[in-house]
C-alpha cells in the first residue's frame, strides 16, 4: 500500500485514512443517538480506554496493555447489557434510512405478500382492518398510542389481531419494513366525510387522516362491504380488487428516494 505520509515511526496510508473516517462516522452516529441518555457517559469511558490502549501499545507496555484491553471487553459488555433499549432504538432508526431501504426490497415484497393474504381473508370474512406502512417515516407519536409488538409480519398474526374477539382489533397496526411494531394505534381522523358521493366510516377517515399528516400508506378493509382501499397523501383509492392489490402496494411502497416529490392533491 502506498504511504501517504509518516508521523515519527507510524506510516499512514489511504486505507488508514479510510479506516479512521469510517470509525469516526460510526461513533458520531452512536453519540448523536445516545447523547440524551446516560449511555453516552459509558461511551466516552470506552473511547478513553481505546485511546489509552493505543498509547500504551505504541510504548510496548505489554502488561498495562493487557489490563486495558481486558477492561475494554468488560466495559463493552456492560454497555450492551445496560443499554439494550437505546441500542434497539438506534438499530431501528438505521433500518429506516434510505440507504437501508435500497437493500431491503425483498423484505418489502415478502411483507406485501403476507399483507395480501391477510387482506384477502379479512375481506372474505368482512372483518374490518386498518394497516399503516410507515414507508421510512418515523411516526413515533402514533406508535406510542398503541401496544408495542415488534413481531415479524405474517398473515396469520394480522388476521388474529383484527379478529373481533382480539383485545387488539380496535385501531391500527403499524408496519415498519418487515416488522409489526405496534397494534391498536389511534390515528387522527380526516375532516373529509364523503368520497365518491358516499359517507366515509371511521376507519376510512382515520386512514385518510394519517396519510394527510405523514408520509405513510394505509390499507383499509371495510367491515360492511369487505372492500379493500388504500389511502396515500390524502387520496383514497377505493375498492381495489385483490388481484390488483399486489401491484398497487408495491407501487406505493417504493423507497422515498424513487418517489416523486409532487404532492398528490387531497380529495
Amino acid at each position: 500500500m502506498i504511504e501517504l505520509f509518516r508521523i515519527e515511526f507510524i506510516s499512514v496510508t489511504l486505507v488508514d485514512i479510510l479506516d479512521i473516517v469510517i470509525v469516526t462516522a460510526f461513533f458520531y452516529i452512536l453519540y448523536r443517538s445516545l447523547r440524551a441518555t446516560v449511555a453516552v457517559q459509558i461511551l466516552f469511558g470506552l473511547l478513553a480506554l481505546m485511546a489509552l490502549s493505543v498509547v500504551v501499545s505504541s510504548m510496548n507496555m505489554k502488561a498495562l496493555s493487557w489490563i486495558i484491553n481486558s477492561l475494554m471487553s468488560i466495559w463493552l459488555i456492560a454497555f450492551i447489557v445496560l443499554f439494550q433499549p437505546e441500542l434497539r432504538r438506534l438499530l431501528s432508526e438505521l433500518t429506516q434510512t434510505r440507504l437501508f431501504q435500497m437493500f431491503s426490497r425483498s423484505g418489502i415484497t415478502q411483507t406485501v405478500e403476507e399483507v395480501i393474504e391477510a387482506a384477502k381473508e379479512l375481506s372474505e370474512k368482512h372483518i374490518g382492518a386498518l394497516i399503516v406502512f410507515t414507508r421510512g417515516q418515523n411516526i413515533k407519536v402514533t406508535i406510542e398510542t398503541g401496544v408495542p409488538l415488534r413481531a415479524i409480519v405474517s398473515s396469520e398474526l394480522l388476521v388474529s389481531i383484527f379478529n373481533p374477539r382480539s383485545p387488539l382489533h380496535d385501531g391500527a397496526v403499524v408496519i415498519e419494513g418487515a416488522t409489526i411494531v405496534a397494534a391498536r394505534c389511534i390515528l387522527p381522523l380526516s375532516s373529509q366525510r364523503k368520497h365518491a358521493g358516499r359517507n366515509l366510516g371511521t376507519r376510512h377517515r382515520a386512514a385518510l387522516g394519517i396519510s394527510e399528516q405523514s408520509d405513510v400508506l394505509t390499507l383499509v378493509v371495510s367491515e360492511e362491504t369487505g372492500a379493500v382501499s388504500l389511502a396515500d397523501r390524502g387520496r383514497l383509492i377505493s375498492e381495489i380488487p385483490i388481484a390488483s392489490l399486489r401491484e398497487q402496494l408495491l407501487e406505493h411502497l417504493k423507497p422515498s428516494l424513487e418517489r416523486s416529490d409532487t404532492n398528490v392533491p387531497a380529495l
